[in-house]
């Protein structure tokens, strides 16, 4: 194996002193190359193998793809190391990339002339639902309120990443699966908005603290409209792309530039990524009919290897041996949250005169959080340090009890809305 001519390049530049790095040998950097492709195929073959165990036991595969990492990792068989997660990042990254385009291309404007506002109204109303019950519950328990106003923010953020997978595996289809995929791509907006406003609140508590509220006020407004704006723009460039590369195979080379594109452009300009992938598939979808579905079905083929080693690396960065540390705060934090977001998920669709299956069976389908919560966290580790290691012990616990539950429970609300259709089930329709 030969070694890449820039690393010597780039290893000169790195400093002896740096905490994060250190000078190695050619014969380590290679046997470094080696672990990571080795490591690669095994997260692909125990995916594949415990999402077939899953599947055998009813569950959805991305479970089997958790509980797969969970013990190649530190918590077990320790064959993914911890700093072997951290290295993993730019696939978690990529995989976040696709998950919002593709959750950004379910956004058809032609759909939301139909159901009006009904997404925009149920997104809101779960979110504050999460926010306000977190809030109120933990400040009862007499914990501090600037904690529970940070934890309140947190818990408004909804990862789709675990509820597209399940959709994608049993092909749901209808309108809860309708409905919930315009909900999750409003949800990230409306989080970053109200823990803007939660993160001035607790400036202004916190005397030690000097800030420009107005500023404050304004930044998830403009970390919004910065990723609509970027992703918008990255559409259109996109589309007229693809006027001239019409083959399958340039126009997923395309697609792949893009959303990457649009990834590190929002990072640099301290919009929302995930938002800015969202905006490039929303966009895209509605300017581009023409030929939208040829680009998704290629979009789709090419993506499940990476879903697969994402979900693998997020199993194996849970600590099992954190879980005993989340106490009454974590509990609280785990049901409060998930009641919260069951009963605004409810009364939004009552009160824009949804569907029964709608107003039932929309909350379970949110649990999971990740993504967008666990960056919200670091922004609280700072507002609130004293309170930062407590924070993250128990959205990190939380991700993970939602991660394993969350396909569980988005399955079950999806058979029993009729939107999925399983194969037993299928035999005792047509024997009827």
């Amino acid at each position: 194996m030969l070694l890449n001519p820039m690393y010597a390049v780039w290893m000169k530049k790195i400093p002896v002193s740096c905490s994060r790095f250190r000078l190695i040998s050619r014969k380590e950097f290679v046997l470094l190359e080696a672990n990571i492709i080795l490591e690669v195929s095994l997260m692909l073959f125990s995916g594949i193998l415990f999402g077939r165990l899953a599947k055998f036991f009813k569950m959805p595969n991305v479970t089997g793809y958790l509980i797969a990492g969970l013990l190649l990792g530190p918590s077990f068989i320790n064959i993914i190391p911890t700093e072997m997660v951290d290295g993993f990042g730019i696939i978690s990254d990529i995989a976040l990339g696709f998950i919002a385009f593709s959750v950004g291309s379910q956004f058809d404007l032609n759909y939301f002339k139909k159901v009006g506002i009904a997404p925009i109204v149920i997104a809101t109303a779960e979110a504050l639902g999460a926010v306000i019950l977190v809030t109120v519950v933990m400040i009862l328990f007499g914990f501090d309120t600037k904690l529970a106003i940070m934890l309140g923010a947190i818990a408004a953020a909804t990862a789709p990443a675990q509820t597209i997978m399940v959709i994608n595996q049993y092909r749901a289809k209808g309108p809860l699966t309708s409905m919930l995929m315009s909900v999750v791509a409003i949800d990230d907006a409306i989080a970053l908005i109200a823990f803007g406003f939660a993160s001035t609140l607790v400036n202004v508590m916190n005397s030690a603290v000097q800030t420009n509220i107005f500023i404050s006020i304004l930044s998830p407004f403009y970390e919004v409209l910065i990723s609509f704006i970027l992703g918008g723009i990255a559409a259109i460039l996109m589309k007229i792309l693809f006027r001239w590369f019409k083959k399958p195979s340039n126009q997923i080379c395309i697609v792949i530039a893009f959303i990457l594109m649009t990834y590190w452009g929002a990072d640099m300009v301290h919009g929302s990524p995930l938002l800015a992938c969202m905006a490039l598939g929303g966009v895209l979808v509605n300017i581009y009919r023409d030929r939208i579905e040829s680009v998704l079905k290629t979009t789709d083929a090419f993506s499940p290897p990476i879903f697969m080693v994402f979900f693998v690396i997020s199993g194996a960065g849970f600590q099992i041996s954190a879980l005993p540390a989340i106490g009454l705060i974590g509990i609280l934090y785990v049901v409060m949250r998930v009641i919260g977001k069951m009963s605004g998920a409810w009364l939004g669709g009552k009160l824009t005169h949804q569907s029964d299956s709608i107003c039932k069976y929309l909350g379970p389908t949110l649990m999971p959080q990740a993504g967008v919560a666990l960056g919200l966290v670091v922004v609280a580790s700072k507002i609130v340090p004293n309170y930062a290691d407590q924070i993250q012990v128990i959205i990190l616990c939380s991700t993970f009890i939602y991660s394993i539950v969350g396909p569980i429970a988005a399955k079950i609300a999806l058979v029993k809305s009729g939107e999925i259709v399983l194969p037993d089930m299928a035999v005792k329709n047509q024997k009827l």
